[in-house]
């Protein structure tokens, strides 16, 4: 019997970022990311085809270049940081272009599906072998606890439904 290697990756996180957009005032998108993350990947192909993938983040981290507005995401209105510290998701299958699994926030948890694009694996100039990918896909905030919502006097709602995901991953061969 054939015995199958796994190759692990660890992320590299100098060359990653965990970001998402979501419409505020329904007139414009405000973007922001994790700072504190991590993501292990285990695959047996060079392709990363049916590769494990375990992610989480810290709530804490929070980014959206405004402090107010990350301490307003970090309550109990949206993450409940203190209460529900991260965020985790885990992978159930990947065909190289499709990656699903179920993604938790606030004790929650939910299938989605992510698009992602394998952009190339290289070897650095020290020598070691990373890989590169940009991953996209969607949730609805709601879903997941987030529903902190409000409306102005004319009627715009201030907080969108849909949250997008934009992530860049740099991957390092363990």
């Amino acid at each position: 019997m054939e015995t199958i290697v796994k190759t692990k990756w660890s992320v590299d996180k100098a060359h990653t970022e965990i970001g998402f957009k979501v419409k505020h005032m329904m007139i414009s998108s405000v973007r922001g990311k994790f700072n504190d993350f991590d993501l292990i990947v285990e695959s047996e192909r060079e392709d990363f085809e049916n590769a494990e993938i375990k992610f989480s983040a810290k709530v804490d981290s929070i980014d959206t270049n405004n402090r107010d507005r990350d301490n307003h995401l970090r309550s109990d209105d949206f993450f409940n940081a203190a209460e529900y510290p991260e965020l985790k998701f885990k992978s159930k299958s990947f065909d190289g272009e499709k990656l699903i699994g179920d993604l938790t926030i606030r004790d929650i948890s939910y299938e989605i599906v992510l698009v992602v694009d394998l952009i190339g694996v290289v070897i650095d100039p020290y020598g070691q072998t990373k890989a590169g990918f940009q991953i996209k896909g969607d949730l609805n905030r709601k879903g997941f606890g987030l529903s902190w919502s409000a409306v102005t006097e004319a009627g715009s709602i201030v907080v969108g439904d849909k949250v997008e995901l934009l992530i860049e991953v740099q991957l390092i061969h363990s």
